[in-house]
């Protein structure tokens, strides 16, 4: 009789279980796998298309975005469905419950951004680029400033607003915004957090912009990465 060689590979990710009773120990078990999160970020402001999240996410394989996007849909954070026509695409979206992890993430990439190993100069997404200024914005500067700012990334397209000492964001355009921002995401981390001088035209590899300057410049005094840990 021939023996069956059994090897033994663990748990799979959606078998994982951490047999705690914590609700950070069933977070971990819904989002802990490796691009789980990430993929979540991308889908925080919108529906996204599955080659749209991906192309978001340099080093995620096809096979794994699969993979994660599948996991999130059986835990109730991810829905995929298609858009009306003319468009008539599958998306997929957070849910209403997903959607509240918005918060967790803004306060993680905060906390993050103290460690002397947060690199600066690394890809950032669009997405993450914009949560970034919901997470780094000075709420008691932003209480004195009531302003609308649209930002023209390299195929897509945001627009945030200040009020109340918040930054609101949302995908898509805005007719006669108070301020218009366009660059890459490379371009907005030296503009608003590096303080590079605003030019009008973008030189330098700083975003150009339209409308007042004296109101551009106040609005990226709003934001400014948090001090680095010893």
């Amino acid at each position: 009789m021939q023996s069956e060689k059994i090897t033994d590979v663990g748990p799979s990710p959606r078998e994982r279980r951490y047999d705690d009773a914590c609700g950070t120990a069933l977070a971990l078990e819904f989002i802990g796998e490796r691009w789980s999160l990430l993929i979540m970020r991308e889908l925080v402001f919108g529906p996204r298309r599955f080659g749209e999240i991906r192309a978001n996410l340099p080093g995620l394989s096809a096979n794994v975005l699969t993979q994660r996007l599948e996991s999130l849909e059986e835990a109730g954070i991810v829905l995929r469905y298609r858009l009306p026509s003319p468009a008539s695409v599958q998306v997929y979206d957070l849910t209403e419950w997903g959607r509240e992890a918005a918060p967790l993430m803004r306060a993680m990439g905060r906390w993050a951004a103290r460690s002397p190993r947060h690199d600066r100069s690394l890809f950032m997404s669009a997405a993450s680029a914009m949560m970034s200024l919901q997470a780094l914005v000075d709420p008691k500067r932003a209480a004195s400033l009531a302003v609308s700012a649209a930002f023209h990334f390299p195929g897509e397209d945001f627009v945030a607003t200040v009020e109340g000492g918040e930054v609101q964001v949302r995908r898509g355009v805005m007719d006669a915004p108070d301020l218009a921002f366009t660059g890459d995401t490379r371009a907005l981390r030296r503009t608003i957090y590096g303080k590079a001088p605003l030019v009008r035209d973008g030189a330098g590899g700083t975003l150009a912009f339209a409308g007042e300057a004296d109101l551009a410049r106040a609005f990226v005094d709003l934001f400014t990465l948090p001090a680095k840990t010893a």
